[in-house]
Formats: structure tokens, C-alpha cells, sequence
């Protein structure tokens, strides 16, 4: 969205690094819309991706990675979404396992337009009963609500949580496993 590659954060980062540092210590940071982007389903429709700067993925990833040491923990050995060091393969590898031991009934457990529907208030208290830190809470609500780019047009979000950036899954495995 805007302009940014990947490349070019090193050098912004260290030009910069000081008054981002404080305005994420101060509760001010404020990031910027995601840019939307739609790409085909192999069923049918289309996903809605939002895709942030260079500069909040970063931010998003080191939250993520913070969250992801204090929670992952606490999930369900039974949730393989959007966790480190699982994946897919390994969720049916699991369910042909169950079905080998005699098992004769597997969940595949699929949320339907959970990142696009996700109630910003619920999905906070969730979080809130975990984060003790307001300035943190204050971030994350701030990449909720930091609106979406499309066509040139920025507009308000007031539910979801654009799937595109590294934190949204994480908030929603968090969402659905607390």
C-alpha cells in the first residue's frame, strides 16, 4: 500500500527505529489500512485478503511471536490451524491414524467467514482475559480496526480481521481454542 518492499525496511528501520520504538511504547503507533486484495477460491468465489505495509507485517510478526510463546502452549493438541511446527498433512495423518485404531468418526472444523465476520469486541475480551498489557491491547485492536484500502478508496472496519498479515490467524486460532 505503500510502496515499500521488503528490502527497504533494514534502512527504515534504522533511520526510523527510535520514534517507532516510542510511539509503540507510548500507545501511539497507528498502522496503516490494508490494501485488499481478492484472490480466487478453487471451489468457487473469491478470498478477501488485506495486505498490510512492510512495516506493520513486521510489527504484527513480533507480536504474534510474543503471543505465540505465551499461548501456543495452552492449545489444544488436537488444533493443528496456524500453529508452529503443524500443519495440514499432519492433521490428516493424525485422522488416518484414528481411522487405523478403529476410529469411525474425524471433525474437520472450518469457521465459515470467521476473518471476515469476527466480532472486534468479543475477539478483545478473549484477549483481554490474557493480556494483562493495555498498550498491547490498544496495538492489536488498532491492526483491527486500521480499515481497508480498496480501489484507491480507504473505508472503516468495525468487524474481521484481514487475513493477509501474520497476526489475524494467530487471533483467530487464539479466538476459537480459548
Amino acid at each position: 500500500m505503500d510502496g515499500m518492499t521488503v528490502q527497504e525496511l533494514p534502512e527504515l528501520l534504522k533511520q526510523h527505529w527510535p520514534a517507532i520504538r516510542d510511539q509503540l511504547l507510548n500507545g501511539t503507533y497507528k498502522p496503516c489500512p490494508v490494501r485488499r486484495v481478492e484472490i480466487p477460491k478453487p471451489d468457487s468465489g473469491v478470498r478477501k485478503l488485506g495486505i498490510p505495509t512492510v512495516l506493520d507485517r513486521f510489527i504484527q510478526q513480533a507480536v504474534m511471536q510474543v503471543l505465540e510463546c505465551r499461548w501456543d502452549r495452552t492449545f489444544s493438541g488436537h488444533s493443528y490451524g496456524f500453529r508452529p511446527g503443524r500443519s495440514a498433512h499432519q492433521a490428516v495423518t493424525k485422522a488416518q491414524q484414528y481411522i487405523a485404531e478403529g476410529y469411525r468418526w474425524v471433525v474437520d472444523l472450518d469457521l465459515e467467514k470467521f476473518f471476515d465476520r469476527a466480532n472486534h469486541d468479543k475477539l478483545m475480551a478473549k484477549i483481554a482475559g490474557r493480556i494483562g498489557d493495555k498498550r498491547l491491547l490498544k496495538l492489536i485492536r488498532a491492526f483491527l480496526t486500521a480499515g481497508v484500502m480498496e480501489g484507491g478508496l480507504v473505508s472503516p472496519v468495525d468487524e474481521g480481521t484481514p487475513q493477509g498479515g501474520p497476526l489475524s490467524p494467530y487471533l483467530a486460532t487464539s479466538y476459537s481454542t480459548s
